[in-house]
């Protein structure tokens, strides 16, 4: 069976007067995309006017300087963070047999279990509605080659911003404190 071709692309391969890709979709050859050079005309005197003098030939268009950008404004300045220092676990065992008043080799089981609980439920990605705390959500988290990147959004009420300012250095207790009082064995 003989392919069924139409005339016009057979005889076009026969007598090689094929069109160029170029030509087909209506794009500019390399030639004729350069822009021709541009010559002023001569200047003829008009009828019943004397020659002009020969005008000095024009110099070559130089682009317009853009005028600087405005500097830049600061609408207001921020204040700089300034991070305490960073609370590690022991001080944290201590902090809260201070507060309630517990011995320390029962608080420090009691903190290492709640730290573990919390960074399972942080791996597995879940949120965090810990009311004096606040409430944790992550954004997005990244594999390292020396662990896992967790970007979070905290968020705590006004209360809890209040009450650790209450709680400062100064050791003054609060009494919607939950670990302010210690545990009655009653």
């Amino acid at each position: 069976m003989a392919r069924a071709t139409s005339k016009n692309s057979s005889a076009a391969r026969k007598s090689g007067t094929r069109k160029t890709a170029a030509r087909k979709s209506g794009t500019l050859t390399a030639a004729a995309a350069k822009p021709a050079a541009v010559k002023p005309a001569p200047v003829k005197p008009r009828a019943g006017q004397a020659p002009a003098a020969e005008a000095p030939a024009p110099a070559p268009a130089v682009p317009a300087a853009e005028p600087a950008a405005p500097a830049p404004v600061v609408v207001a300045a921020a204040e700089p963070v300034v991070a305490a220092p960073e609370l590690a676990k022991k001080e944290l065992v201590e902090q809260a047999v201070e507060r309630s008043g517990i011995k320390k080799k029962d608080a420090k089981p009691v903190v290492e279990a709640v730290l573990a609980l919390l960074g399972e439920a942080i791996a597995e990605g879940r949120e965090l509605n810990l009311k004096p705390f606040g409430k944790l959500r992550v954004n997005r988290s990244q594999e390292r080659s020396n662990g896992k990147v967790f970007v979070c959004k905290l968020r705590q009420p006004a209360a809890a911003a209040e009450a650790a300012e209450e709680n400062g250095p100064e050791g003054e207790k609060s009494s919607n404190d939950p670990l302010a009082e210690a545990a009655s064995d009653g």
